[in-house]
């Protein structure tokens, strides 16, 4: 260490180096945002109490796929080869522990950027508002799609090992290589912007995750009354105000080209053009909050 005294203090010399690597631009910066929202989000490099949640859900979430294949196998000389124990529309979104998950997570990931007030640093580095929204959304959805789509390849892969055929089954269930990603990825994507433009409008990670919370169970408990209560007097049409189930109805119209027959939206006149609106509704006023609160470095 060497040190310079003068009359009005000292300097020293702490080894510091100047960076001499690649420097990106304001892509490579939003990139490296995002990917440290995915480990914050994860645990990574944090301690192991962060890292048992998600990890659990992704056990969780794979359960379902393993019993299925479990049976396929068991039962692989039964005479009835159609028999499953879940389909692979029912696997989307067939984990509440995913809302947990952004309840818990998207507060994590953008609440304390307020709260220690790094946000100013962080748009000190060539970053706008909409490369911050992008790269934190981007994260949580990257996160809920790998989190759902896992579980489908696990089913897909073990149900066409333990299939009598498996060539036949590849064929058969061609459609849910398409189905399947566009469906987990109506759902992770409005999981995930919901989840962080609630987030976005407090500093506080317990009140951001009460709020998602009440957000997505608060309407669905109204909607099951008002379904209960007037099953035939025409007010199906307010199953779309269920927010947690929305996604489930674009769902539906990927694998089956209309509403579910048995679900709330049936017989509801266009329930399926319905769903869709209100859900762009949704999508689009979260990224309208997210971008007018991330305008300003100091938002």
């Amino acid at each position: 260490m060497s040190t310079a005294s003068g009359a009005l203090g000292a300097v020293y010399d702490r080894g510091y180096r100047p960076y001499e690597g690649p420097r990106g631009g304001r892509r490579a910066a939003t990139f490296a945002l995002y990917l440290a929202s995915i480990r914050r989000a994860l645990g990574i490099r944090r301690s192991w109490r962060q890292k048992v949640f998600p990890w659990v859900l992704l056990a969780i979430a794979s359960v379902p796929a393993i019993i299925n294949v479990g049976i396929g196998y068991v039962t692989r000389d039964n005479p009835r080869p159609d028999f499953s124990f879940i389909t692979y529309r029912d696997y989307v979104g067939v984990s509440s522990a995913l809302l947990l998950f952004v309840a818990l997570t998207a507060p994590d990931v953008v609440c304390p950027d307020r709260r220690h007030r790094v946000l100013p640093l962080i748009f000190a580095r060539p970053l706008v508002g909409a490369d911050y929204v992008v790269a934190k959304v981007g994260s949580i959805t990257t996160i809920l799609f790998a989190f759902s789509i896992i579980p489908q390849i696990v089913l897909f892969v073990g149900q066409m090992l333990v299939s009598k055929g498996a060539l036949e089954y590849f064929k058969s269930n061609a459609a849910v290589l398409w189905e399947v990603p566009l469906a987990v990825l109506v759902l992770a994507v409005y999981y995930g912007a919901v989840g962080v433009a609630v987030s976005s409008l407090t500093s506080r990670r317990i009140v951001a995750g009460v709020a998602i919370l009440a957000l997505a169970l608060v309407p669905s408990v109204v909607t099951g009354i008002l379904l209960n209560n007037g099953q035939h007097d025409g007010t199906g049409a307010v199953a779309v105000l269920n927010l947690l189930a929305l996604p489930l109805h674009l769902r539906d119209l990927i694998f089956l080209g209309h509403t579910d027959p048995e679900g709330p939206l049936a017989g509801v006149a266009y329930g399926g053009l319905l769903a869709v609106i209100v859900y762009a509704i949704v999508l689009v006023t979260a990224f309208v909050i997210l971008f007018t609160r991330y305008r300003q470095p100091d938002a």
